[in-house]
């Protein structure tokens, strides 16, 4: 055929020139297109051509351990790296490091967005992803070493506010992948687990005069892949390479091909395995608190992968949405060298979109890994411990979800832990602090974060912390752990300590915790009693967690209708012990109070063991010039309704 564009890898790869500028595809040990790399490591090997490329690259493309990206490491190969992530490739970071090649570490959603400014011609992007971290220009622009000079990244004023703009590079070469291809280049991604971006990188090589090159798993009859099918068209397809041997086209590097990570099947997820019962679990069990009902998550690689498994032994995955940035959208996303897909996902959309939605806001909560952690409460995931790692999406993520929850052990380093009798017991520390005076390099920024309100946690095995207007906060403390020996002797500052509470006690025991009940605020009647005799309402919000208005109403309807089946006004008493009110709603509660107080209560008081909590509470209801009867024991409420209980019994109307 005339048109036919399908030849070996061989002869691909002997169409790139000395200096050219390559981008790949491929995300963590996914759809990496492994025989054009090796295509491309025997070439230079063998040549030494082509030389001083500049490689750009999104999200990790290996194994650590030379496959993928790591076949580029070959001195006089690459001038250059724009990378979101350099863990993957570690020999090429070591390059980095030694100032043997130029390099950038830039957000893993901007590099993405910047393919589409490639293909439309723009000179770059605007975003404020990045700003007050290690990225912004004031802090070093994203360059990695003392031989990166050219400035990548502007600070910008637009109508009065801050922006950066990052510099557009001209594509030469794309390599891509895909399942299927015709002739004529039409690409197709049936039996990929991803679809990243493929096609914005096409567009931007192709409209650059330059080459794409795709690396598919069969060709297929012309016209035989349906219209809407096609991923890549043909038009913008330079040379298609079969891959040979068939593993070089594996859908990630431990799985040879899964066709629930793909969509074309499936399959029952009751029967996924259990985690077993040891400090990562407690780790995703205690984040797993914080997930929203009917909202959209994205969880990092790391500790936080196991919420996902928590989430599905809870039976609470049908309530929540988790997603990935690398495009996978609900289901039960997938761990080890399968991160970044999802069984039985809802839909998998572009990278370069799935950004989008993440950058306006459009994740209710996310759950990142932390390396380091400071006083201010920044937190260092992308160079740490003498090693170029990358920050991926993690800014992207951290400074646009509503909520962040920063998850790891609090060492690291020959870390014992078991997790026995309710308990945790540390049979051998860390070598490695994570909670430093200074991070070494800033990811997250604390301060931003606290400028704009945005809760923050920071969830260990054996503790959590908040970051809250003063600083870094100690809230819980696990069962068998000792505030002074297990937890401030090993940090370097010491946080707020105040009134920490202790963690939930179900998370430290191997059977399930009800969690569902929790996360939607199940049997509310439940949660209320009435003595007659006494004429008092017993409220236990025990584990209640208010995180949106809804949830405040909801225990409105509950209390009003309890009142109206008891026929007259009562004495409340209510236990806050454990209940987890969001900041921003505690003018709504006071209000819900204030309704109740007015129709239905004779008067009511509340205990909490909690001194934030007592304090947050008073604050509201005087605001509505409420009395505050908040007291640190039940046996203290209950006092007072014996003492103004019935003087105000004697006066009160009748409920309204």
């Amino acid at each position: 055929m005339a048109n036919n564009k399908v030849i070996t890898a061989d002869e691909a790869i002997a169409l790139i020139r000395d200096n050219d500028v390559v981008t790949t595809t491929g995300f963590v040990q996914s759809c990496i297109p492994e025989a054009l790399h090796a295509a491309l490591e025997k070439r230079f090997v063998e040549t030494q051509r082509p030389r001083d490329l500049t490689l750009i690259m999104t999200a990790g493309a290996g194994d650590s351990k030379g496959l993928g990206t790591g076949r580029f490491h070959h001195e006089g190969l690459l001038r250059r790296v724009i990378a979101a992530n350099f863990g993957r490739m570690p020999k090429v970071a070591q390059a980095a490091q030694e100032n043997k090649i130029c390099g950038y570490n830039l957000p893993q959603g901007v590099i993405s967005q910047l393919y589409r400014a490639c293909a439309g011609g723009q000179p770059g992007l605007f975003s404020k992803v990045g700003l007050y971290t290690y990225v912004d220009p004031r802090f070093g622009g994203g360059k990695v070493n003392e031989r990166t000079k050219q400035d990548m990244v502007k600070l910008v004023e637009v109508e009065g506010e801050e922006w950066l703009f990052y510099t557009a590079t001209k594509i030469d070469v794309a390599f891509i992948r895909g399942t299927s291809a015709d002739p004529s280049g039409n690409i197709s991604m049936e039996r990929e687990a991803l679809v990243l971006d493929n096609l914005a990188q096409a567009m931007a090589a192709h409209n650059n005069g330059g080459l794409v090159i795709a690396q598919v798993e069969r060709i297929v009859e012309q016209g035989s892949i349906k219209a809407k099918d096609v991923h890549v068209p043909g038009i913008l397809v330079s040379a298609v390479v079969v891959a040979d041997p068939p593993e070089m086209h594996r859908m990630n590097y431990g799985v040879i091909h899964n066709p629930a990570l793909s969509g074309e099947i499936r399959v029952p997820v009751e029967k996924l395995p259990k985690m077993t019962l040891d400090e990562r679990k407690v780790i995703a069990r205690r984040a797993a608190f914080e997930l929203p009902p009917n909202g959209v998550v994205n969880l990092g690689v790391g500790a936080p992968e196991g919420i996902a498994a928590v989430a599905n032994e809870e039976k609470v995955t049908p309530y929540i949405t988790l997603t990935t940035e690398a495009g996978a959208i609900g289901g039960v996303l997938a761990s080890g060298s399968s991160f970044g897909a999802a069984t039985n996902a809802d839909s998998i959309i572009q990278q370069n979109q799935q950004f989008d939605f993440y950058d306006g806001g459009g994740l209710d909560m996310t759950c990142l890994g932390m390396a380091e952690c400071d006083v201010q409460g920044n937190v260092n995931t992308s160079k740490f411990g003498g090693r170029l790692n990358g920050c991926g999406g993690f800014i992207n993520i951290s400074q646009n979800a509503r909520l962040v929850v920063f998850a790891g052990t609090f060492t690291n380093g020959g870390l014992k832990v078991a997790i026995e009798d309710g308990k945790v017991h540390i049979l051998q520390e860390g070598r490695n602090k994570k909670f430093l005076n200074f991070v070494e390099q800033i990811t997250f920024s604390g301060k931003f974060a606290q400028k704009r309100k945005q809760p923050v946690y920071y969830v260990t095995e054996r503790c959590v912390f908040q970051l809250k207007d003063k600083g870094l906060e100690l809230i819980e403390v696990a069962p068998g752990i000792d505030i002074d020996k297990d937890i401030l002797a090993h940090m370097d500052f010491k946080p707020i300590v105040e009134h920490p509470e202790l963690m939930d006690k179900r998370i430290f025991i191997d059977e399930p915790m009800e969690l569902i009940n929790d996360l939607l605020n199940l049997n509310l009647d439940q949660r209320i009693s009435y003595d007659p005799a006494r004429n008092i309402l017993f409220l236990n919000l025990e584990g209640w967690n208010a995180r949106t208005k809804k949830d405040i109403d909801e225990m409105r309807n509950a209390l009003v209708a309890a009142c109206q089946r008891v026929g007259k006004r009562v004495n409340s008493v209510v236990n806050h012990d454990g209940a987890r009110i969001a900041e921003s709603l505690y003018d709504d509660y006071a209000e819900m109070i204030e309704y109740l107080s007015q129709r239905y209560y004779l008067t009511t008081t509340r205990y909490a063991t909690s001194a934030f909590a007592r304090l947050k509470m008073k604050e509201a209801l005087a605001k509505r010039g409420l009395q505050p009867h908040v007291f640190e024991r039940r046996e203290a409420a209950e006092t007072f309704l014996e003492v103004v209980g019935s003087r105000e019994e004697e006066k009160a109307p009748a409920p309204v």
